[in-house]
């Protein structure tokens, strides 16, 4: 019997990419929320977070719900992308064949962006994550590259989705040309214990759970230890579905979930 099966689950839904499902909390909508007023306005916007708030997950499923037919969304992880790689990388996702010197990029991809905006009346949203890695380069050039007509006129959404790090970079004084052009900035928080517990039977509610899988003491195990941090919720719930499933527990009780939090630590 499979370990998700027992507990009478269609698939396990604390695992990464296991099915696209979208566990929707009270800072998810609001994410959206404002994600929604920044596409209506285009500009820059900002969204920052601890690491396992959800961030990426919530921004990734609302730039697929998006109309491609109004939207070209474009997605940069920064993690060690240099000023040449953003270059070559954002020009290519506009479809457009790169060059070697930046000078000629930047000229094309204004030029693109504009006929996106104004002959195709397509907003191009180009989100770029992890972006508390940013160099000062970037952000300088980006702030050039979206400077349309003396300002008038925004053409495109840029998203900047990092750890809080990244607010403190634009609060530095050489950034405060482009922190002037914010039009929406949040800051995820971690869930409640409330919040944390709606997560958890949301989950198992799109899974199409059939039974009882936790018992009261060992959710409230599981959201004592996680902090209402989304990621280790997930990573607490997967480990201990492996071992119920081992120990052929008919519910995870608070041994099991013991026996996963110490697993985690010793990762």
């Amino acid at each position: 019997m499979s370990y998700h099966a027992r507990y009478g689950l269609d698939f396990n839904p604390f695992i990464k990419n296991s099915k696209d499902t979208l566990i929707e909390t009270t800072e998810n909508k609001e994410v959206v929320y404002r994600l929604k007023y920044l596409l209506n306005t285009k500009g820059f916007g900002v969204i920052t977070g601890a690491s396992g708030r959800g961030k990426t997950t919530t921004v990734r499923h609302w730039a697929n719900s998006l109309n491609p037919s109004l939207c070209k969304v474009i997605y940069i992880p920064l993690s060690t992308v240099t000023v040449i790689e953003f270059y070559r990388q954002l020009a290519e996702s506009l479809g457009l064949e790169a060059r070697y010197r930046k000078s000629e990029n930047f000229r094309m991809i204004q030029a693109e962006i504009t006929r996106l905006a104004i002959e195709k009346r397509i907003t191009p949203v180009i989100i770029i994550d992890e972006a508390n890695y940013i160099s000062s380069g970037i952000l300088n050039d980006l702030k050039m590259m979206f400077n349309f007509e003396k300002d008038s006129k925004d053409m495109a959404v840029i998203l900047l989705v990092g750890l809080p790090q990244l607010n403190n970079t634009l609060r530095l004084a050489s950034n405060e040309p482009l922190r002037q052009r914010i039009v929406m900035n949040y800051h995820l928080e971690h869930l409640s214990k409330e919040e944390g517990l709606e997560y958890i039977m949301d989950a198992l509610k799109a899974a199409c759970s059939r039974q009882p899988v936790f018992d009261e003491a060992a959710l409230e195990a599981i959201l004592n230890t996680a902090g209402g941090v989304i990621r280790l919720i997930n990573k607490i719930c997967d480990i201990c579905l492996f071992i119920g499933n081992n120990k052929k527990a008919p519910t995870i009780t608070t041994e099991i979930v013991m026996s996963a939090v110490n697993e985690i630590e010793l990762d």
